[in-house]
Order: C-alpha cells, then sequence, then structure tokens
C-alpha cells in the first residue's frame, strides 16, 4: 500500500486580478501558508504559466518549476480542462464554448478544435518537461444532448459516437504516450465520459489505450446518485488523480437530480466546501490506500455558499488529517511464529 500525496490545491477557482492571486510566485506562496504542498496548474491561464513556452523550452519548464519550489511547492499536475472540452463539441454548444478559446477561432468550430487538439500535444510536452507522470482533462461531448432518450436514439449513434470520439482522441493520447504522461479524464455531467460505463465504452473504442485513466472526484458522482465507493472498487486501476470536493444531494417533491434550471445554491445537488457535503471521505481515502493509488488529493473548490478562501483555508488541514499513513506492519505481527514449511505441513495435517 501507499500513501497519498497531499494537500495539494487546484489553482483554477482562485486566480484572480488581486494580489495574491494574479500571478504563479505569489499564490504559491499563498496556498503555501495554508499548509498545502502540491499545487495543479490551469493551462489556459496565462497568469500560471504560458503553455506553448513550456511545451518548447525545458529552460522555461525549469523556471516553472523553480517558482513553485521556491514557495516550498511541488507541481502536481497540469490541466487542459477547458482545451480538452473544445476536443469534441455538438453544435448546439458552439456559442457558449467559443469563450473557451481565443477568439481568432470563434464561430469556427473546426479550427477551434484543431486548436483544442494542438493545446493537448502542447501539455504532453510541458508535462513531461516538468517531470510530470499524470495530466488533467475534459473528455468534450459529442452525445451529452442525448443523455436522456427522448426522442429514441436512432439505433447505432452510440456506437457512431464513441468511434468519433476515439477517433479524435487517439493522436492526443499517442503524444501522451510519447511523453511517458497518463491522460486522465474528469469523469463529470457535461462531457460524454460522465460515469463508469461511458469511461468504458471510450477505452474500447481507443482499443483500450494504456494512457486513457481517471480523474476521480466524488463529488459529481453524488449530484448523478452514482455508488462512489464502489467505483472505486470497479475502476481504481485507472485512478491516476484525485480532486477532493465535496457534495451534497437534498432532492424535494419539487426538484431532483435535473435541479429545475435553478442556480446552483438552488439545486438540491450542490457542491460544498469540504466537510460541508455528504460525501464519506474516510472511505475514500480508505479504499484508494488499500488499492495503491500513488497519486495525490487535490482539493478542488467549488462551493456555491462559502468563501473560497474560507474554502482553501479549511481545505488543507482536512486533505491532511483524511491522508492515510498506510502501515508496513501488520497489526498481529507480534503473534508470528515465522516462515517454518515443517510447522505449516503439521498444520494442514501433511506431515
Amino acid at each position: 500500500m501507499k500513501t497519498l500525496k497531499g494537500p495539494g490545491i487546484f489553482l483554477a477557482q482562485f486566480m484572480g486580478d488581486e494580489p495574491p492571486f494574479n500571478n504563479l510566485k505569489s499564490i504559491c506562496k499563498w496556498v503555501a501558508s495554508l499548509g498545502y504542498v502540491g499545487v495543479q496548474i490551469p493551462t489556459w491561464d496565462s497568469r500560471c504559466i504560458d503553455l506553448k513556452k513550456a511545451a518548447g523550452s525545458k529552460d522555461y519548464a525549469d523556471e516553472i518549476r523553480g517558482t513553485v519550489e521556491s514557495a516550498g511547492l511541488q507541481i502536481t499536475e497540469l490541466s487542459t480542462h477547458l482545451q480538452g472540452q473544445l476536443v469534441a463539441v455538438h453544435p448546439a454548444y458552439d456559442v457558449m464554448f467559443d469563450g473557451f478559446a481565443p477568439k481568432s477561432v470563434h464561430g469556427k468550430p473546426k479550427e477551434r478544435t484543431a486548436w483544442a487538439v494542438d493545446q493537448l500535444k502542447l501539455a504532453a510536452k510541458a508535462s513531461k518537461n516538468l517531470g510530470l507522470n499524470a495530466h488533467a482533462t475534459f473528455s468534450g461531448a459529442l452525445m451529452w444532448h442525448t443523455v436522456y432518450p427522448w426522442p429514441q436514439r436512432p439505433a447505432g449513434l452510440v456506437e457512431d459516437g464513441f468511434k468519433e470520439l476515439a477517433k479524435r482522441w487517439l493522436p492526443i493520447l499517442n503524444a501522451f504516450d510519447k511523453a511517458g504522461v497518463d491522460v486522465c479524464y474528469e469523469i463529470h455531467p457535461g462531457e460524454d465520459l460522465h460515469d463508469g460505463i461511458t469511461f468504458e465504452r471510450f477505452w474500447e473504442a481507443t482499443g483500450k489505450h494504456t494512457r486513457a485513466n481517471i480523474l476521480y472526484d466524488p463529488s459529481h458522482f453524488v449530484l448523478q446518485q452514482l455508488d462512489y465507493l464502489q467505483y472505486i472498487d470497479f475502476y481504481h486501476s485507472f485512478i491516476k488523480m484525485f480532486h477532493v470536493k465535496d457534495a451534497e444531494f437534498n432532492p424535494t417533491g419539487r426538484s431532483g437530480v435535473y435541479g429545475g434550471f435553478q442556480d446552483w445554491v438552488n439545486r438540491p445537488g450542490r457542491f460544498r466546501s469540504l466537510g460541508d457535503g455528504q460525501v464519506d471521505f474516510q472511505s475514500i481515502f480508505t479504499k484508494l490506500a488499500q488499492y495503491d493509488y500513488n497519486g495525490w488529493a487535490v482539493l478542488e473548490w467549488e462551493c456555491c455558499i462559502k468563501h473560497p478562501e474560507q474554502g482553501a483555508a479549511e481545505g488543507a488541514p482536512f486533505i491532511k488529517d483524511h491522508i492515510i499513513r498506510v502501515t508496513e506492519k501488520a497489526f498481529d505481527d507480534f503473534a508470528s511464529a515465522g516462515k517454518n514449511p515443517s510447522l505449516n505441513k503439521k498444520v494442514l495435517g501433511l506431515s
């Protein structure tokens, strides 16, 4: 068994225009003061990193790593959530997702997709230059608009959808394989990879690509009413990243999983700061330790009630208290008689 690394924190929700949130050096000092030892870096935010430069220059990548390490931190992973989303976008979402890309490709779906694919390939090279072995992203979605089958889905639509999704991702997965880095898809509503079955179908469509793996975030499973503990039993061999995020689900006679188009604060299912929701983190950390999870425990803050600075301050000790220092000995070793083949034969009635 292995002891999880952490606590880490995803910087995306904390970056801003005011100090200490406006550049990598100052925000690293801030999160270190809260007790974090790792940072997950959003590659779309130029205040954190120049992705193209990090992919092309080992010296620049070393500068970025040096900035982080000067605060007493490590880089846990890079993230391309926004760019990964754009690898596959159904036309119904074109206008809303244009904001994830440069203005030069707005209103140009093919050019936008090509830009996104290039971004992922740059992220593979940047991850290698930074000495990382896992990467966070979204899968994008071609079929999400058909998630509730009304009208009935045309025969073969799902198979064709995963075939096309795999076709788009295979060159990216191969680029990450060349870099020695796992692609960890955050299993997330709004993505074609939103539960266990959809991940399996995608993985099979890629020819069971060894770099196709999972970013595990239990909060999304609470909102889907999926068994997030058994999920670990099923998919632990694919889980290479972990977002520590809390959530709650309180259905009423008026609204349930779909939320009634309400704002987050009024939805039955909503994200909460760590310890304020319903996720059984004690069992999650136990299972991940049991299954030799060899990665980081990274806070992702997305609470609709609590201030992010309070959520961040409370998150570091919460994660630290849940990380299990795994045992190197059995509790009953004191009663061991040692290894004795002759004794074993006697106990088995073979002598």
